[in-house]
């Protein structure tokens, strides 16, 4: 167990890591925040077909293992596309892409419910006495708010989506994970590997929570100041 030596070898390898899984966890976020809000509202709707779609979708991801979902998409889905394009191929970046955005999707559509719910109805009331439609109230009106209410969630499902790219490995994605274990196939140093790409985790997390508890601790301090100011 040579931890200089895994330092200074792994390193390089690590940062190669460290890049593909931000980039990815970035991207599905964003994909994330999208499609979570556009199953929140559909499911909110009062068109059952709509509503139907958006509660099979989020039973199907939140019912079955990420794991599962990656194989479907990586291996499941090409062989299936395949049948009328043989000539179809889906790289481990997409295919972990499209796994993480579907999963974030899935919960934060439940946190912009939420969000949504916690704002004081008699806000959508007095937009609509204003003369806007229910659309145009729920997108200039609680929308924003329901957003705003729902940051510190959000940020807390971008730290659960950066430790999910972690399972990608399993489809060959070079994020930190699939990075240590070529490591560790030319070196057999287990033990200070794993717990060096568990410190580099570590890191990012913590980070991460730093700015959630900072983002959380604003937004509380903001609507005190306000609740101040109306009284």
């Amino acid at each position: 167990m040579d931890f200089e030596k895994v330092f200074r070898e792994a390193t390089p390898l690590m940062l190669e890591g460290l890049k593909y899984t931000v980039l990815v966890a970035l991207i599905s976020i964003a994909i994330g925040i999208v499609l979570g809000l556009l199953v929140c509202l559909m499911k909110m709707a009062k068109n059952p077909v709509a509503k139907a779609i958006a509660n099979v979708y989020i039973w199907i991801i939140r019912g079955t293992p990420m794991l599962v979902q990656a194989y479907i998409v990586f291996f499941g889905i090409p062989q299936l596309i395949q049948l009328m394009n043989p000539e179809f191929r889906l790289d481990s970046f997409t295919a972990g892409v499209i796994t993480l955005s579907l999963n974030a999707g899935a919960y934060l559509a439940e946190v912009f419910r939420g969000g949504i719910m916690a704002v004081p109805k008699g806000q959508m009331e007095a937009a609509r006495s204003l003369g806007l439609s229910q659309g145009k109230a729920m997108m200039k009106v609680v929308l924003p708010q329901a957003f705003k209410i729902s940051i510190p969630a959000m940020v807390n499902q971008f730290i659960i989506t950066v430790k999910d790219t972690s399972i990608l490995s399993c489809i060959g994605l070079a994020e930190l994970v699939n990075k240590t274990k070529t490591y560790v196939g030319k070196t057999y140093q287990f033990f200070s590997s794993y717990l060096y790409v568990a410190l580099f985790y570590l890191v990012i997390i913590s980070i991460l929570m730093i700015i959630s508890n900072y983002i959380e601790k604003k937004l509380k301090y903001e609507g005190r100041k306000r609740h101040r100011d109306e009284h």
